[in-house]
Protein backbone atom coordinates (compact mmCIF):
# COMPACT_ATOMS: atom_id res chain seq x y z
CA UNK A 1 0.00 0.00 0.00
CA UNK A 2 1.76 3.16 -1.20
CA UNK A 3 -0.94 5.75 -0.52
CA UNK A 4 -2.70 6.52 2.74
CA UNK A 5 -6.20 5.33 3.49
CA UNK A 6 -8.60 6.53 6.18
CA UNK A 7 -7.25 3.80 8.46
CA UNK A 8 -3.54 3.61 7.66
CA UNK A 9 -0.52 5.48 6.42
CA UNK A 10 0.97 4.15 3.21
CA UNK A 11 4.63 3.35 2.59
CA UNK A 12 5.34 6.76 1.03
CA UNK A 13 4.14 8.65 4.12
CA UNK A 14 5.88 6.21 6.47
CA UNK A 15 9.17 6.52 4.56
CA UNK A 16 9.00 10.32 4.43
CA UNK A 17 8.18 10.51 8.16
CA UNK A 18 11.14 8.38 9.26
CA UNK A 19 13.51 9.92 6.70
CA UNK A 20 12.62 13.38 7.96
CA UNK A 21 12.84 12.29 11.62
CA UNK A 22 16.28 10.69 11.30
CA UNK A 23 17.57 13.58 9.18
CA UNK A 24 16.39 16.15 11.73
CA UNK A 25 18.07 14.27 14.57
CA UNK A 26 21.27 13.98 12.52
CA UNK A 27 21.16 17.70 11.66
CA UNK A 28 20.72 18.63 15.32
CA UNK A 29 23.73 16.52 16.27
CA UNK A 30 25.77 17.94 13.42
CA UNK A 31 24.76 21.46 14.42
CA UNK A 32 25.88 20.85 18.01
CA UNK A 33 29.18 19.48 16.71
CA UNK A 34 29.71 22.39 14.32
CA UNK A 35 29.34 25.18 16.88
CA UNK A 36 32.44 23.92 18.72
CA UNK A 37 34.64 23.87 15.62
CA UNK A 38 37.08 26.67 14.97
CA UNK A 39 37.61 28.24 11.56
CA UNK A 40 40.90 26.35 11.21
CA UNK A 41 39.50 22.94 12.08
CA UNK A 42 39.85 20.63 9.04
CA UNK A 43 36.17 19.58 9.24
CA UNK A 44 34.85 23.16 9.68
CA UNK A 45 33.99 23.78 6.02
CA UNK A 46 32.96 20.18 5.31
CA UNK A 47 30.47 20.00 8.16
CA UNK A 48 29.06 23.40 7.30
CA UNK A 49 28.60 22.45 3.64
CA UNK A 50 27.03 19.11 4.62
CA UNK A 51 24.63 20.88 7.01
CA UNK A 52 23.61 23.39 4.30
CA UNK A 53 23.18 20.74 1.59
CA UNK A 54 21.10 18.43 3.77
CA UNK A 55 19.06 21.43 4.94
CA UNK A 56 18.09 22.28 1.35
CA UNK A 57 17.16 18.65 0.65
CA UNK A 58 15.15 18.59 3.88
CA UNK A 59 13.28 21.68 2.66
CA UNK A 60 12.40 19.83 -0.54
CA UNK A 61 11.28 16.79 1.47
CA UNK A 62 9.20 19.01 3.79
CA UNK A 63 7.41 20.55 0.80
CA UNK A 64 6.79 17.14 -0.79
CA UNK A 65 5.50 15.81 2.51
CA UNK A 66 3.03 18.69 2.94
CA UNK A 67 1.78 18.30 -0.64
CA UNK A 68 1.51 14.50 -0.20
CA UNK A 69 -0.35 14.95 3.09
CA UNK A 70 -2.91 17.15 1.35
CA UNK A 71 -3.33 14.78 -1.61
CA UNK A 72 -4.13 11.80 0.62
CA UNK A 73 -7.18 11.03 2.75
CA UNK A 74 -7.00 12.10 6.37
CA UNK A 75 -6.66 9.22 8.81
CA UNK A 76 -9.45 8.67 11.26
CA UNK A 77 -7.87 9.30 14.66
CA UNK A 78 -7.82 6.57 17.26
CA UNK A 79 -10.55 7.04 19.88
CA UNK A 80 -9.29 9.54 22.47
CA UNK A 81 -10.55 12.33 24.70
CA UNK A 82 -11.15 15.62 22.88
CA UNK A 83 -8.28 17.38 24.69
CA UNK A 84 -5.83 14.70 23.48
CA UNK A 85 -7.04 15.05 19.88
CA UNK A 86 -6.59 18.84 20.12
CA UNK A 87 -3.14 18.41 21.68
CA UNK A 88 -2.12 16.03 18.87
CA UNK A 89 -3.28 18.49 16.23
CA UNK A 90 -1.47 21.37 17.98
CA UNK A 91 1.71 19.30 18.26
CA UNK A 92 1.69 18.42 14.57
CA UNK A 93 1.21 22.09 13.65
CA UNK A 94 4.01 23.05 16.05
CA UNK A 95 6.32 20.46 14.47
CA UNK A 96 5.51 21.52 10.89
CA UNK A 97 5.91 25.25 11.62
CA UNK A 98 9.07 24.86 13.69
CA UNK A 99 10.69 22.71 11.00
CA UNK A 100 9.73 25.24 8.32
CA UNK A 101 11.06 28.11 10.46
CA UNK A 102 14.33 26.23 11.02
CA UNK A 103 14.72 25.62 7.29
CA UNK A 104 14.04 29.26 6.45
CA UNK A 105 16.39 30.60 9.12
CA UNK A 106 19.08 28.15 8.01
CA UNK A 107 18.73 29.46 4.47
CA UNK A 108 18.91 33.08 5.67
CA UNK A 109 22.06 32.38 7.72
CA UNK A 110 23.72 30.55 4.83
CA UNK A 111 23.00 33.26 2.29
CA UNK A 112 23.60 36.29 4.54
CA UNK A 113 26.88 36.97 2.74
CA UNK A 114 25.10 37.08 -0.63
CA UNK A 115 26.47 33.74 -1.84
CA UNK A 116 24.23 30.95 -3.08
CA UNK A 117 24.14 27.51 -1.45
CA UNK A 118 25.84 24.72 -3.38
CA UNK A 119 23.94 21.50 -2.71
CA UNK A 120 26.49 18.66 -2.84
CA UNK A 121 28.01 20.47 -5.84
CA UNK A 122 25.01 19.28 -7.91
CA UNK A 123 23.08 22.55 -8.07
CA UNK A 124 22.93 25.92 -6.38
CA UNK A 125 20.14 27.71 -4.54
CA UNK A 126 20.44 31.47 -5.09
CA UNK A 127 20.70 33.93 -2.22
CA UNK A 128 18.21 36.64 -1.36
CA UNK A 129 19.49 40.16 -0.78
CA UNK A 130 20.48 40.81 2.84
CA UNK A 131 17.32 41.50 4.84
CA UNK A 132 18.67 42.90 8.13
CA UNK A 133 21.91 44.19 9.63
CA UNK A 134 24.00 41.41 11.24
CA UNK A 135 21.69 38.88 9.57
CA UNK A 136 23.94 35.88 10.10
CA UNK A 137 24.27 36.54 13.83
CA UNK A 138 20.66 37.58 14.57
CA UNK A 139 19.09 34.81 12.51
CA UNK A 140 21.70 32.38 13.85
CA UNK A 141 20.46 32.99 17.39
CA UNK A 142 16.87 32.40 16.27
CA UNK A 143 17.94 29.24 14.42
CA UNK A 144 19.58 27.88 17.58
CA UNK A 145 16.49 28.58 19.72
CA UNK A 146 14.28 26.93 17.09
CA UNK A 147 16.56 23.86 16.97
CA UNK A 148 16.30 23.31 20.72
CA UNK A 149 12.55 24.04 20.61
CA UNK A 150 12.15 21.44 17.87
CA UNK A 151 14.04 18.86 19.94
CA UNK A 152 11.61 19.55 22.80
CA UNK A 153 8.65 19.03 20.47
CA UNK A 154 10.24 15.87 19.06
CA UNK A 155 10.71 14.54 22.58
CA UNK A 156 7.05 15.21 23.45
CA UNK A 157 5.95 13.67 20.13
CA UNK A 158 8.03 10.56 20.89
CA UNK A 159 6.64 10.26 24.41
CA UNK A 160 3.09 10.61 23.09
CA UNK A 161 3.74 7.82 20.58
CA UNK A 162 5.01 5.59 23.39
CA UNK A 163 1.96 6.45 25.50
CA UNK A 164 -0.33 5.45 22.66
CA UNK A 165 1.55 2.20 22.15
CA UNK A 166 2.11 1.04 25.73
CA UNK A 167 -0.65 2.68 27.76
CA UNK A 168 -3.53 3.20 25.31
CA UNK A 169 -2.50 0.09 23.34
CA UNK A 170 -3.86 1.60 20.14
CA UNK A 171 -2.53 1.55 16.57
CA UNK A 172 -1.10 5.09 16.48
CA UNK A 173 2.57 4.05 16.48
CA UNK A 174 2.06 0.84 14.49
CA UNK A 175 0.47 2.88 11.67
CA UNK A 176 3.80 4.70 11.26
CA UNK A 177 5.82 1.49 11.16
CA UNK A 178 3.94 -0.42 8.47
CA UNK A 179 0.61 -0.01 6.68
CA UNK A 180 -2.29 -1.49 8.64
CA UNK A 181 -5.03 -3.44 6.93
Amino acid sequence: MLKNSQHSYGWITITMHWLQATTILFMFGLGLYMVDLTYYDPWYRGSLQLHKSIGILLMVLWIIMIVWKNLNPRLKPEPAPKHELLAAKAMHWALYLTILSLLITGYLISTADGRSIAVFDLFEVPALPKLIENQESVIGDIHEILAFTLMGFVGLHFLAALKHHFINKDRTLRRLIKPQV
